[in-house]
């Protein structure tokens, strides 16, 4: 069952613009809500650690008072995705904002991870991208309005043989955007994909990896990839590439992939943590 913080009424939900957020509870998926809260949109919370939800969903309120309502899914499965799919399609409770931000990566080579995991992150990184903005889209375009962010990456524009499937699964993201955005044009609905390169979060403690061979110049800022992102999707970009290093890192890599990928190569590898 849905869990709620706060409840926005029918009537205001048309007056106050709602975002939901998925993967709201870390990383850039924290940074867009809270960015989101600072300019008075409600939220909407989804994740799936519902302590958690609910920690952040009293932190937001408080400081920005705005309604925040808190969904506890887990989108690497049929019935998380389900729920989500359903807040956004409530004609009583429209969600202007949809930002797909839930992801995972698989820091070993692919042959050496489980079948498993590779499964729940393609369900994750790459299904539930494609049936949340199958269930956003329709929903959006008849209201005539509807901004939609999804979370690519640098690696799907530069793929990694480290990272093989998380690649991959973002490339497909990436393209996924590009043509929805083109499908979309002139309906009031707008899709921005935002590929960051390596950015200070949760991210990699949580795939259990140490990336201290990265120097620090690689690094990103994580509320300057949000509002980088927030701005490209408002000015009707369909492709975001936050920071000027990364602008010339992908622009390079379209006419010399093998030159961009051997480079990032040679800086080092992911060390798996015990």
């Amino acid at each position: 069952m849905p869990r709620h913080r706060v409840e926005a009424s029918p009537a205001t939900a048309d007056v106050v613009p709602t975002a939901l957020v998925t993967g709201a509870t870390a990383g850039l998926g924290a940074a867009f809500a809270r960015q989101l809260a600072a300019e008075g949109h409600g939220l909407v919370l989804a994740a799936r650690d519902a302590a958690r939800l609910d920690e952040r969903a009293e932190q937001l309120s408080t400081r920005y008072g705005v309604d925040v309502q808190t969904q506890a899914a887990d989108l690497a499965t049929d019935e998380g995705r389900a729920v989500v799919s359903a807040r956004l399609t409530d004609p009583t409770r429209p969600i202007d904002v949809l930002i797909n931000n839930a992801g995972i990566g698989l820091y070993r080579a692919f042959g050496k991870t489980a079948i498993e995991d590779e499964r729940r992150l393609l369900e994750l990184n790459v299904r539930a991208v494609m049936e949340l903005c199958h269930s956003a889209v329709p929903v959006m375009r008849a209201r005539g309005r509807g901004m939609i962010i999804n979370l690519g990456s640098v690696g799907g524009l530069v793929p990694r043989p480290e990272t093989t499937s998380y690649g991959a699964g973002k490339a497909y993201v990436i393209a996924f955007s590009q043509g929805l955005s083109a499908l979309v044009k002139d309906s009031g609905v707008t899709v921005t994909v935002v590929c960051p390169g390596f950015t200070h979060t949760e991210f990699h403690e949580r795939a259990r990896v140490d990336m201290s061979y990265l120097p620090e110049w690689m690094w990103l800022d994580v509320e300057e990839v949000v509002a980088t992102g927030l701005s490209d999707a408002r000015r009707g970009k369909s492709l975001s590439v936050p920071s000027l290093r990364y602008k010339a890192i992908t622009g390079l890599a379209r006419v010399a992939p093998g030159l961009v990928v051997r480079g990032l190569s040679s800086a080092g590898k992911p060390k798996p943590r015990r």
